[in-house]
């Protein structure tokens, strides 16, 4: 009998799934005492070795019976000669996620729009262009390709026309409609819409040859052409005054790109790809004037309601970010520059559409350059890990109901039978679409019991779940991918230690996270914290054992054990946290965590720490001060940070140069043991990191201690009111902030769990 946690990584690995709960308490009032809503976590394209394509093909029937509306059906005449020897994989268990081709389906080669901000300094336009240049090479050659550029202006330049370069300029202060744009850049006009007419839906091949797409070319055939106009492009040729910022047109530019690819190729795998120098000072979508002296918005001035251009600028991006989902075009940011480039506004394109963010201090640094290569990224089979214009369906049996979805996605609006009252996130449907899709994006799901009390479900009854995802696949196939789980019900009114045993604590505290950052962009911060703190007491006095009044007497069992640690890591974190940081770094990390898979998703919540000594092989350690010891290196992996971090003897040592004596050799490797496990997730990770290498007293060293558990303060580093623990006799460094420790935490939650009163 494999264990409960042999049980939740078989699921993930083989489905991408994992729930809050894998018992379900059988009553809809049990399951709203659970605390922690019955959710999962789904990460609908994980890359799996073992998934076989199934094609759909046509012969004679036998019948099945479907868990989810007990209908009989004819099986698909494929499985005419099905027997209890020759199964289909649809009813091998181990199948219990299938990938079907649809091969009636036109193929469609993917679409790059390129929107590019020429108001930055030479330098970083230089080597932004190498890397456009560069991307070209990792294009499919059928891959259509196009070109906006932007300063005070708007540019969208002809890309047919050989020898000479051609370009439509539009003001940078005015917005227009899709139709306005239509007509203005002449599309659709003439052959080009009859054929579209007459052939119907079918027909985009068709439209590929044509004349009206000189905006939009396949990358072999102006590949040359492209190559040298990157090459040729300047700075924007407007003065910029002493004192003012350039006037930049980022929202009207990227309100011509979301209406060319709506006019144009609707429904078809596109991705709009912005690179922002700085924020847009004119016209609509501007979050900042062109004066200096006026600093963009800051958290302060959002909480005094004191920023003149923000509400209207969100409407303009929020507005783009939708009409860009309902077409399936995906839209991601690339912004670097040193100060605000409007991200908090514009984070809603991205957001709607499954666009990434990169964020960075220059477009001519290695971090921006390999990020943005591993955009490309291929996987074995040599195709792109990017899928597009995909929709998820949930089916649920008639004990439960979907409540809503949090992630990268828009809401389809489609009611049912299996569709909620209770809204959690996006809710009040059951599909929902997500315009770009890739191996690690989730989607955090929440489903309400609502079978009643009074009404038993059979011993050794099963819930069922079904999740179909519709999707363009790099290649231009349409795709589906169904995954049917099951899990069992118990009654939590007599065994109630069935659920407790199947809690999943990473799944639970993701889940929480992502409820958490939704009301923190919707509420108030402080409410959010305090509606952690409650539901955190309330589990513990739901799970806990102990004696009334008896806060020494608190246990909880193992899976329960790191949740609460989960939780005080969160409230401290930069996702609920908004002080030292803007309000663009704010949304970036929020945006990260509400996209990402479990594992990282965890990661980010409570980062991990190696310890790297002489006493031993390298070994993670608590993220605690009291790991910070003189004679060892740490290395933590926070997701956004890899920091290498060197204690005082270990950095004086180097200092004295004994890694390069040849008698040393053992201290040279151990400098370098955590630089090579560095490199190894800086390689893989997307987006690429920062790298920080410091030393105890070092400036950076404030990353590592911003994130520890600050079990020593300049309050109690004298044993002022300490208890003195073994651990607290071995050293560690002491952090000056006034915030309370993981220990003082748990003291007041088992305290307040265990009291009669609350």
């Amino acid at each position: 009998m494999a264990t409960y946690q042999e049980f939740i990584q078989q699921n993930e690995d083989r489905d991408g799934i994992r729930f809050s709960w894998n018992v379900w308490p059988s009553s809809r009032l049990e399951a709203t005492r659970m605390v922690v809503p019955l959710g999962c976590l789904f990460t609908p394209l994980k890359e799996r070795q073992d998934l076989p394509p199934i094609h759909q093909i046509d012969y004679r029937a036998k019948m099945w019976a479907c868990n989810f509306c007990y209908q009989r059906n004819p099986f698909p005449p494929q499985y005419a000669a099905i027997s209890e020897q020759h199964q289909p994989a649809e009813i091998i268990p181990q199948f219990s996620t299938l990938e079907y081709t649809i091969t009636r389906a036109t193929c469609h080669p993917p679409i790059f729009l390129i929107v590019l901000d020429t108001c930055m300094e030479d330098e970083d336009l230089q080597a932004l262009k190498e890397s456009l240049q560069m991307s070209l090479s990792l294009l499919p050659p059928n891959a259509l390709i196009g070109l906006i550029t932007f300063g005070k202006m708007v540019q969208v330049h002809e890309l047919g026309s050989e020898g000479v370069s051609k370009s439509y300029v539009f003001r940078g202060t005015k917005d227009l409609t899709a139709k306005q744009i239509q007509e203005m850049l002449g599309l659709g006009r003439g052959p080009a819409q009859q054929t579209q007419q007459q052939r119907g839906p079918q027909a985009p091949q068709q439209q590929f040859q044509l004349p009206s797409n000189r905006f939009l070319q396949p990358v072999h055939k102006c590949d040359m052409s492209l190559t040298d106009l990157l090459g040729e492009l300047q700075r924007d040729p407007w003065p910029v005054a002493q004192g003012k910022r350039p006037l930049r047109s980022a929202g009207v530019a990227l309100s011509i790109a979301v209406g060319l690819l709506e006019c144009t190729f609707p429904n078809t795998g596109a991705r709009i790809m912005l690179f922002l120098g700085g924020p847009c000072t004119q016209g609509p979508g501007m979050v900042v004037g062109d004066e200096l002296k006026y600093p963009i918005r800051s958290h302060h001035d959002i909480e005094k309601d004191n920023c003149k251009y923000m509400k209207k600028a969100m409407k303009h991006y929020e507005a783009l970010g939708n009409r860009a989902a309902s077409n399936g075009h995906v839209i991601d940011i690339f912004a670097c520059a040193l100060d605000q480039t409007g991200l908090h506004e514009m984070k809603f394109c991205p957001k709607y559409t499954g666009g990434h963010i990169v964020m960075g201090d220059s477009f001519n640094t290695s971090l921006f350059k390999q990020t943005f290569q591993r955009v490309f990224a291929k996987d074995q089979k040599g195709e792109f890990k990017m899928a597009f214009g995909a929709t998820l369906e949930v089916k649920t049996s008639r004990e439960l109901k979907v409540s809503g979805a949090i992630g990268p996605c828009v809401s389809l609006g489609v009611k049912g039978p299996s569709v909620s009252d209770t809204e959690i996130g996006l809710g009040g449907t059951c599909q929902w679409k997500m315009c770009g899709v890739y191996p690690n994006s989730s989607l955090g799901i929440f489903f309400e019991v609502v079978n009643q009390h009074n009404a038993p479900i059979p011993q050794g009854g099963r819930g069922y779940l079904q999740f179909i995802t519709q999707y363009q696949h790099s290649s231009g196939q349409r795709r589906v991918r169904v995954t049917t789980v099951a899990r069992n019900w118990a009654d939590a009114s007599i065994n109630i230690q069935h659920i407790a045993a199947g809690f999943d604590q990473e799944a639970a505290a993701v889940l929480m996270a992502r409820i958490a950052v939704y009301r923190a962009e919707t509420d108030d911060g402080p409410d959010v914290l305090r509606w952690l703190d409650r539901m955190l007491i309330k589990l513990c006095q739901k799970f806990g054992e102990y004696h009334k009044d008896d806060p020494n007497s608190f246990r909880f069992s193992e899976n329960f054990s790191l949740y609460p640690q989960f939780m005080f890591h969160l409230r401290r974190s930069q996702f609920l946290q908004v002080f030292n940081n803007s309000p663009d770094e704010t949304s970036y990390y929020r945006h990260m965590l509400d996209i990402e898979d479990l594992t990282q998703s965890l990661i980010m919540i409570q980062p991990i720490l190696y310890a790297y000594s002489f006493h031993g092989p390298p070994e993670p350690v608590l993220l605690d001060t009291n790991s910070l010891q003189p004679d060892r290196i740490l290395l933590m992996d926070t997701f956004f940070h890899i920091v290498i971090y060197h204690g005082e003897t270990i950095d004086q040592w180097k200092k004295q140069g004994y890694a390069d004596l040849p008698e040393y050799e053992n201290f040279k490797q151990l400098l370098q043991a955590p630089i090579d496990d560095a490199q190894e997730i800086l390689q893989t990770r997307f987006p690429m990191p920062r790298y920080i290498v410091t030393q105890a007293g070092g400036s950076q060293a404030r990353f590592l201690l911003s994130k520890v558990n600050p079990s020593q303060t300049h309050n109690n580093m004298y044993g002022f009111g300490q208890i003195i623990t073994s651990s607290s006799q071995e050293g560690g460094a002491p952090v000056l902030t006034d915030d309370v420790s993981l220990q003082v935490f748990m003291e007041h939650l088992k305290k307040l769990a265990v009291s009669s009163a609350s």
